[in-house]
């Protein structure tokens, strides 16, 4: 027989059999999903160790194998970093705000630190040495370079995303952060106060807790549409045009204003409600009276990541967008009816204090050492320039020694616009807009044309950039290359690739999870 365990026993058991952790919260969603059948006693939920080892090993040891089938044998699961749980990859500020397209801190680790292993055979970098990333995103070459005791220059053509990558490797006083941000929400607070939302808001979930409860049980109607014994698609609709009568009350009882008067096509004026809007325009004009640059930074990147939280959309849309949602709704993420955002209040605490907590937590890990990103075309941007502009003692270093080499994801074509997925604070920012500098956006498409712009702005880049490189170069980029682009690309820019790893991608964002790969190309002089 085979043994009973309670759910605290299975994490423990599945923590020492997959060499990782497994928290009881991961247990206990594969028994409310049936990943795994409960068998219960005196009224305790347990589970059989036998259950719970077929489950991994069909679900983890054998992916392996079918990954291997769909995309190649010479797949380097090595660099999967399955190891690391979610909280790993997104470690201290590299989720300071989201950004589609960056890679996670422990690739570029692998790629900079000073280990070898079967795989990586030499050292590429050193204590001391500085790289560069052309394609710079969010910053978190930036972040890993200064963890391993390395300078970094980041380039980019988005301010804002330079904007992200600067505030990461910044230092500030904390104290005074914290000063600021409760100063902000307590004026948030009083504006709030003096309005009717937090009334309306507090009926509406007790009359959706009510609804939900009956409609939509907890864990029983998943179990249902899983099954197929529900289709939920039309279930979800009927249900929430039956709560509509209830919502549509409700917004007449409080005279709630929730439309926006704005007929203009700005982000703002169409993704958020007009109570949400309003809160906002609140919390930026209290950020534009800080005085210190540091710190009116970083509390703009809370607030953008916070406005990214609070966009008239569904859960299951909020990375791509299809039609606003003004009203309480049928949600499928989370298996009942859901509803938009009328206030930024709760995110806006919640990521104040997740900002500092991530800030502390770099700062125990930051080294002494220089980081900084430039907004400007990696085609065409003179490094040295610009450095000693902005940085003269870190342009000192820079002079003496050039860079060691580059680590950097370029944009995968047609992919991203990398531009717009931050619309909503250009909008409120006002950022210049430099999208048709981008290389390969998604707007341009994947054609014959696009191909050959794609190679010839990456390999621009590279021929701009080896200006500032030392001799004996180490590039790496990532790249999902099925359109097998990158070989001609190093021979437009006068190198070699002299190695290249594949590796699958297993934790993405996006809905579509069949098996993927990227490719990691070492290029050298030719």
């Amino acid at each position: 027989m085979s043994n009973l365990l309670t759910i605290k026993e299975a994490s423990e058991w599945a923590s020492e059999y997959l060499e990782k952790e497994v928290t009881t919260s991961n247990i206990s969603y594969l028994l409310n999903y049936g990943r795994v059948p409960k068998a219960a006693e005196n009224g305790d939920t347990l589970i059989k160790e036998k259950d719970l080892l077929n489950y991994y090993k069909d679900h983890d040891i054998k992916k392996q194998e079918r990954w291997k089938e769909k995309l190649g044998e010479d797949l380097n699961w090595t660099l999967s970093f399955s190891e690391y749980k979610e909280s790993e990859t997104t470690k201290h500020v590299h989720r300071l705000h989201p950004y589609k397209g960056k890679y996670i801190p422990q690739l570029v680790e692998y790629f900079l630190d000073d280990h070898t292993d079967d795989f990586k055979t030499e050292v590429f970098f050193s204590t001391g040495d500085i790289v560069l990333d052309p394609f710079c995103g969010s910053g978190t070459t930036l972040v890993q370079a200064n963890e391993l005791g390395l300078h970094a220059i980041g380039i980019d053509v988005s301010a804002f995303n330079s904007l992200i990558g600067n505030s990461k490797v910044a230092i500030y006083d904390l104290v005074a952060l914290k000063k600021e941000c409760d100063r902000i929400t307590r004026v948030l607070k009083k504006f709030i106060s003096e309005r009717n939302n937090i009334e309306f808001e507090n009926e509406l979930l007790t009359e959706l807790k009510k609804f939900n409860d009956k409609y939509f049980p907890s864990p029983e109607f998943k179990k249902r549409a899983r099954s197929g014994e529900i289709n939920d698609k039309i279930y979800g609709k009927e249900k929430a045009n039956k709560f509509a009568p209830i919502f549509d009350g409700l917004i007449d009882k409080f005279n709630l204003e929730i439309h926006q008067e704005s007929s203009s096509d700005s982000f703002l004026d169409k993704w958020y409600l007009k109570t949400v809007r309003d809160e906002i325009d609140v919390v930026f004009e209290e950020i534009k009276q800080v005085e210190a640059g540091r710190l009116k930074k970083i509390l703009s990147i809370i607030l953008s990541r916070t406005i990214r939280s609070c966009r008239a959309t569904t859960h299951s849309d909020l990375a791509t967008l299809n039609e606003p949602t003004t009203a309480p709704y049928y949600c499928r993420k989370h298996g009942k009816i859901c509803k938009p955002l009328f206030s930024i209040l709760s995110w806006w605490e919640r990521y104040s204090k997740d900002t500092l907590k991530r800030l502390a937590q770099f700062d125990q890990l930051r080294t002494n050492t220089y980081q900084i990103c430039l907004t400007g075309d990696s085609r065409e941007i003179d490094v040295f320039t610009e450095v000693k502009n902005r940085a003269n003692e870190f342009y000192e270093i820079l002079d003496s020694k050039k860079i060691k080499g580059i680590m950097s994801s370029p944009p995968y074509l047609g992919l991203i616009n990398y531009h717009e997925q931050h619309e909503y604070s250009y909008d409120l920012f006002g950022f210049d807009w430099n999208q048709d500098l981008e290389i390969g956006p998604l707007y341009k498409g994947k054609g014959k044309e696009a191909k050959e712009s794609y190679k010839k702005g990456i390999s621009d880049v590279l021929n701009n950039t080896k200006k500032f490189l030392q001799e004996d170069y180490d590039i790496f980029l990532v790249a999902n290359d099925k359109h097998n682009l990158y070989p001609e690309i190093a021979k437009l820019a006068g190198m070699k690739i002299v190695n290249q790893y594949k590796r699958p991608v297993l934790n993405r964002v996006e809905k579509d999870r069949n098996p993927y790969s990227e490719i990691i190309f070492h290029f050298k002089p030719a």
